[in-house]
């Protein structure tokens, strides 16, 4: 059994995706975002792989970086993929016969096409960017499975095109109009799609019902 288009139609989705929205390296980059660059920085010329001098040029182009691709440009040459203190990637994410995960400080473009077959591919987005407040993870599976890990506050909708999948969303999105949303559409065939929010702790809950109005 296969998908339709197959590898070519998940590759068309991304170019797609990118002629429609602004290019994720060119989103504006926060404070937060800097500081990440700058620890990495610092861990690399207190261990050797920069000098002194190498250090304060970096540093310097990090207080003038405006966008992520700015940063990221910085600690390539630091630093594996999944080690990279924000990762700006919009290729597909392949899983085949084994497991991909993405997590820490990455973009999700507006689609974001993956393959998981025989596979897991799990996505931590506790700490990721939304390039919009709707998302949509075009998902094509084929006994495999998709994993979410989602802050609180955000909406997860499965909507893609199930065959013997199990799915189990258990998230805790905000309220009204806006709420930031993770479509899973797709086709997903002999497989399972699981989302769920961080635990709360005890220490949460009993303070979340003493702030409650009686």
């Amino acid at each position: 059994m296969g998908f339709p288009g197959g590898r070519a139609a998940i590759v068309k989705d991304v170019e797609a995706s990118r002629r429609r929205a602004v290019p994720v390296s060119e989103l504006r980059a926060s404070d937060a975002d800097r500081e990440r660059v700058a620890r990495l920085l610092s861990e690399a010329m207190a261990d050797g792989r920069l000098t002194l001098a190498e250090h304060g040029e970096r540093i310097d182009r990090v207080h003038a970086a405006r966008t992520l691709g700015e940063l990221t440009g910085l600690t390539t040459d630091l630093a594996t993929a999944e080690s990279q203190p924000i990762l700006v990637d919009d290729r597909p994410l392949l899983a085949t016969f084994g497991s991909l995960r993405r997590g820490g400080r990455w973009v999700v473009p507006v689609r974001l096409p993956l393959l998981a077959l025989f596979g897991t591919v799990e996505l931590d987005l506790r700490e990721a960017i939304l390039q919009r407040r709707h998302v949509v993870i075009d998902a094509r599976v084929l006994c495999g499975r998709v994993r979410l890990l989602v802050p609180e506050g955000v909406r997860v909708d499965v909507s893609g095109r199930t065959i013997l999948t199990s799915r189990g969303v258990r998230v805790r999105p905000g309220d009204g109009d806006g709420v930031p949303t993770v479509e899973v559409s797709g086709t997903l065939v002999f497989g399972s799609v699981r989302a769920r929010a961080p635990r709360v702790t005890w220490r949460r809950r009993v303070g979340d019902r003493l702030r409650r109005p009686r």
